[in-house]
């Protein structure tokens, strides 16, 4: 089984992509994670990566951008720092606003990225971003509950057919 924690840290290369993919790909083959999910992994973690290659680090292959990867009782977590000054979200452009100018559209790879996972945070003043993708079968209290449901649901129909069982017997 693969750790529930690793990191992985790159060179500001656009040819380390090749890496982020590899990470990624023996990640959510460990936890068997669907095409789908895995689509939206895959993309909301490169894209992060490549955000912080040329945003954060300025494609300066001296900087380092670092993945770390956390197995949390609530999903997969994947923290995506660069070595850059950082930014602030909220001078960030919403990309889907219709006033602004095509050319001048900003952010479509945070919001990419806020869209494909289930949670986003920028902490450390934007040197950082955290993406967690809520995985139930890894958050084990939402397994269990599911779990007692259907016992409690597969009861219910077991008392019910020996019910009806014994109502048609008595006829």
């Amino acid at each position: 089984m693969i750790s529930e924690k690793l990191q992985l840290v790159l060179p500001s290369l656009p040819g380390s992509i090749h890496e982020v993919e590899r990470f990624v790909e023996d990640i959510c083959e460990e936890y068997n994670i669907n095409n789908t999910y895995f689509g939206n992994i895959l993309i909301a973690v490169t894209e992060a990566f490549e955000n912080a290659v040329r945003h954060g680090n300025n494609n300066d292959p001296a900087r380092n951008v670092t993945i770390d990867f956390t197995s949390k009782p609530e999903g997969l977590s994947f923290a995506i720092s660069d070595e850059g000054i950082g930014f602030n979200i909220n001078d960030v452009p919403d990309p889907t606003d219709i006033n602004i100018e095509v050319e001048k559209i900003k952010g479509r790879g945070i919001f990419l990225i806020k869209t494909l996972a289930d949670e986003v945070r920028f902490p450390e003043s934007g040197t950082k971003i955290e993406i967690l993708f809520k995985i139930s079968s890894i958050n084990s209290e939402l397994a269990i509950d599911r779990i007692n449901q259907l016992k409690e649901f597969s009861g219910q129909k077991e008392r019910a057919a020996t019910q009806n069982f014994s109502n048609n017997s008595a006829k």
